[in-house]
């Protein structure tokens, strides 16, 4: 009798446990769903930080070695080139976020995360008012922008001026003044 109630004790124990393991699956998942456009969006950043890179790089380059009458033209073609990239693997990148979240994010959710937390955590994520305030990143991110930039500006822009003239001279070319002195011709004086 000892062992009949032994073994029921264990299989109630083990179907409890395979319930709430079910049941923490089943919440993990529908956080991983609320928070696909997250997910995506890490990604796509991902994927533009080395475009953007690129993009400034070539830009420098385009100042300082394109002869100006093809700057233009190879501006063109390096934005078009920029573009394609992110359209190409942009969706790759996403797609392969989403998923690989299940085995990352979702496991650490399950791992550090009660059932009873995950549900407030979704009630949390679902709540009308945090959606508002996710909402309002780009306002948030644009009123601090605004004042940053007036706020910071005296200071910043000599530093970026600096640096910018640093740059030219470890780069062995001439100073900003002087590149535009010898692209300018110069003027006869008036008689």
């Amino acid at each position: 009798m000892k062992k009949v109630t032994l073994v029921a004790l264990l299989l109630t124990s083990t179907m409890v446990c395979a319930q709430t393991s079910t049941a923490k699956k089943d919440l993990v998942a529908k956080i991983l769903v609320l928070q696909q456009p997250a997910i995506e969006q890490a990604a796509q950043a991902l994927v533009e930080r080395p475009a953007m890179q690129l993009h400034q790089q070539a830009g420098q380059a385009l100042q300082t070695r394109v002869a100006p009458e093809k700057r233009e033209a190879a501006a063109k073609q390096v934005q078009e080139d920029l573009k394609k990239y992110v359209d190409e693997v942009g969706p790759l990148v996403r797609q392969q976020a989403v998923k690989l979240a299940p085995s990352t994010i979702g496991a650490l959710l399950e791992e550090k995360f009660t059932e009873d937390e995950l549900k407030q955590l979704i009630a949390i994520i679902e709540s009308p008012v945090n959606r508002k305030f996710m909402q309002m990143g780009g306002e948030f991110q644009k009123a601090l922008g605004e004042k940053l930039v007036v706020q910071t500006k005296s200071v910043v822009e000599p530093k970026v001026k600096a640096l910018e003239q640093a740059i030219v001279k470890h780069l062995g070319l001439p100073p900003a003044s002087d590149a535009k002195a010898a692209e300018t011709p110069a003027k006869s004086p008036k008689k």
